[in-house]
């Protein structure tokens, strides 16, 4: 059965052209040579992303290949102004970032609730006659025509946002350390990739505090070149504070298994390496004690180690109170703000862009639709000028 969370769509954008100006000289009786009254051009309508955090995926626009604004109307007689195109609002979960998918260039970044990016500007209306009259041309026999339309094919990528992102291999116990922490119960189940997209948790702490913690699905060596599921989801834990690395405590080498992770992370994003980072041992119901303290000899020591057992309950408060002092370290906090002031946004690598679009079912091309055939479906009507 297709999944309800979707983190990637494909979408043709478009703007309203702006309305012609009229070309119309007034002619009523007792007033023959009532000189020129042709109205301006209506504006046509933008196009604008909207944060909404009632949204977690992007679902509602799985299926809405097109997105077109109004056009603006044409002006009239009498000075009659056109009417301006209605603008169009895309509602996105906070965290969506949009890519050009002609060229894989970054376009803009969707961040808090009811934040407002303008995507694409309506063409402005253009002048009528009445406009151009003067002392020395009392009667001009021209208008301007509205501006162009701008469009655009998109691309709208979901990244979580997150307090804390979980990174290990298949297995790793990733999902039921989420199922214990929190009231989120993802699929759980002894074989690999087992969790096949994101779920979110919210790990409650002391004093009623609370933070967020993403399931990603296991990353396995090659994930950054598109092995497993990597490409996919890897993504998701970019925006995280915190990143929680965790490896089985029946691994032969629980350092190595670390460097990988790491390592993969690092050849997907560079950035990723500045994250603070916390090491959590799971399945140490495995253990014995002795067993553990040797095992603590061996692993890093420029981060947090925590040996935990999330079936038996074995080390998870410990782990809550380490997780909770990292977000709130001071040098994390001074990260996130200068994160938030100095994001850069990678463009798309072109030579995976592709292969991307295939696995996420977006690599058909979307159907042109003639500008002709618009003002037939929406019933554009033209208002003809009389006695031009």
């Amino acid at each position: 059965m297709e999944s309800n969370f979707v983190d990637y769509v494909k979408i043709m954008c478009r703007s309203g052209k702006g309305g012609k100006g009229s070309m119309h000289l007034k002619h009523v009786k007792y007033n023959p040579n009532g000189g020129p009254d042709g109205g301006d051009g209506g504006k046509g309508g933008s196009v604008y992303l909207r944060g909404n955090h009632n949204y977690w995926t992007l679902l509602h626009l799985k299926y809405e290949r097109h997105i077109f604004a109004e056009h603006g109307g044409n002006g009239g007689r009498d000075k009659c102004h056109g009417t301006d195109g209605k603008d169009v609002y895309i509602d996105v979960p906070c965290g969506t970032v949009v890519y050009n998918a002609e060229t894989g260039k970054y376009v803009c970044d969707v961040t808090y609730d009811g934040q407002e990016v303008l995507l694409l500007k309506g063409g402005r209306g253009g002048l009528g006659n009445f406009q151009f009259r003067s002392a020395t041309n009392q009667a001009p026999r021209y208008a301007q025509p509205g501006e162009p339309m701008q469009e655009m094919t998109i691309i709208l990528e979901l990244k979580l946002l997150a307090d804390v992102g979980l990174v290990g291999f298949p297995n790793a116990g990733k999902s039921t350390l989420v199922s214990a922490l929190s009231n989120a119960r993802p699929k759980i189940a002894n074989y690999p990739f087992t969790t096949m997209e994101p779920s979110l948790g919210i790990v409650g702490y002391r004093d009623n505090k609370s933070f967020v913690m993403a399931d990603i699905p296991g990353i396995i060596e090659g994930a950054s070149e598109g092995k497993g599921l990597g490409l996919r989801f890897l993504r998701h834990i970019e925006r995280n504070s915190l990143l929680l690395f965790m490896v089985p405590g029946d691994t032969d080498d629980i350092k190595r298994e670390y460097e990988i992770l790491l390592n993969e992370l690092k050849q997907f994003n560079p950035e990723m390496l500045d994250k603070h980072r916390v090491l959590a041992v799971t399945k140490c119901d495995l253990l014995d004690e002795e067993l553990i303290e040797m095992l603590r000899e061996t692993l890093p020591h420029d981060l947090p180690v925590v040996f935990i057992s999330a079936v038996t309950g074995f080390g998870l408060d410990e782990l809550k109170d380490v997780l909770w002092n990292e977000l709130n370290a001071e040098s994390n906090k001074l990260a996130a703000l200068m994160a938030e002031d100095t994001l850069v946004h990678r463009d798309k690598d072109m030579s995976h862009f592709a292969e991307e679009l295939a696995d996420e079912g977006e690599d058909e091309e979307i159907e042109y639709i003639d500008e002709e055939e618009i003002e037939d479906l929406e019933d554009y009507d033209y208002i003809e000028d009389e006695d031009a």
